[in-house]
């Protein structure tokens, strides 16, 4: 026994043992909380596959289309049976392709101007105004494709003799390119930001330039971060709905034409919940089929991802 144990006389050692007791129950309960937390998560997203698993078996049962028919087919038309979502894959990855042209080189350069160029209080203030447009709903990103992004295209091309529809992968590809450059911004400058500054430092005693430094170190340091931001961006622009509604249309159709309309999976989701199938008919568990495909995609873009993250991830001591 030491010497402080021996001066506490016995009737005090309850006080001891008091504090520690709920300490320990206290600990144990923030511990049982977060367990619940995280056990809630994952119940989620099972419950989400569940979902989507029975019904989108279900369909193939009742619409007796074949997985490959599916996938691969080109005729979509629900009213004569014809379930190929291959023009809904389509006009979903064109917009996404779009949509990551005009985002990733404008975010990137960005987060580069935030994280090495700007002054402090410049950075202060832009990034707060740049993270804004991502709180920006996405109807309004719609409305902004129909009343300005559209007529801004019809006036300068349908003078050349190019017809621009009025809803068309275009406006669509620019308003979700807008809509996701917050995404792809300010990641890419948290990552850039962790950059330890003493390779920055390495590379000005050398006698390279802010630009060299920039491009040649710090970027290839947090090349998995950019790159995981960017897979990040392209799931985004996957799973947008609203504004692709109202920019894109409800066309299914495989083309090339920019200036056309289509249709993406998410538009074919919101056709069929608002339009008039039956509960328990094919066309109406033909949405949760679509759903799945489409929930398949993201999952496997942010798979990707993480992949991404740990294959080329820096650790830095």
């Amino acid at each position: 026994m030491s010497a402080l144990t021996r001066h506490i006389p016995a009737s005090h050692s309850g006080l001891w043992a008091g504090p520690s007791r709920f300490r320990s129950l206290t600990e144990a309960g923030v511990g049982a909380f977060l367990l619940l937390c995280a056990t809630i998560t994952v119940l989620t997203t099972a419950g989400i596959i569940l979902v989507l698993g029975l019904e989108t078996l279900e369909f193939f049962e009742k619409s007796k289309v074949g997985l490959l028919h599916f996938l691969t087919g080109t005729v979509l038309n629900p009213e004569g049976g014809k379930y190929g979502i291959l023009p809904l894959i389509w006009g979903t990855f064109q917009v996404a392709a779009g949509s990551s042209v005009i985002a990733l080189p404008i975010g990137l350069l960005s987060a580069i101007y935030l994280s090495e160029y700007a002054p402090s209080r410049v950075r202060a203030v832009l990034k707060p105004a740049l993270e804004l447009l991502a709180g920006i709903p996405t109807i309004v990103y719609g409305y902004l494709a129909l009343l300005l992004v559209t007529p801004v295209l019809k006036a300068i091309f349908e003078p050349m003799g190019i017809p621009v529809s009025t809803f068309n992968v275009a406006s669509a590809c620019i308003v979700v390119g807008v809509m996701i450059i917050p995404l792809v911004s300010s990641l890419s400058e948290d990552v850039l930001s962790a950059v330890p500054r003493g390779l920055r430092e390495a590379g000005y005693a050398l006698g390279a330039t802010k630009f060299e430094v920039s491009t040649r170190i710090v970027l290839p340091a947090g090349l998995s971060g950019v790159m995981a931001s960017f897979i990040l961006a392209v799931s985004r622009a996957i799973g947008e709905t609203m504004a692709v509604v109202l920019a894109a249309g409800m066309r299914p159709q495989i083309t090339l034409n920019p200036f056309d309309s289509c249709e993406t999976m998410t538009t074919y989701i919101v056709s069929v919940t608002g339009g008039e199938a039956s509960y328990g008919s094919p066309e109406y568990l033909s949405l949760f089929a679509v759903g799945m495909a489409l929930f398949l995609s993201t999952l496997a873009l942010n798979l990707l991802s993480e992949i991404v993250l740990r294959r080329y991830r820096e650790v830095y001591r």
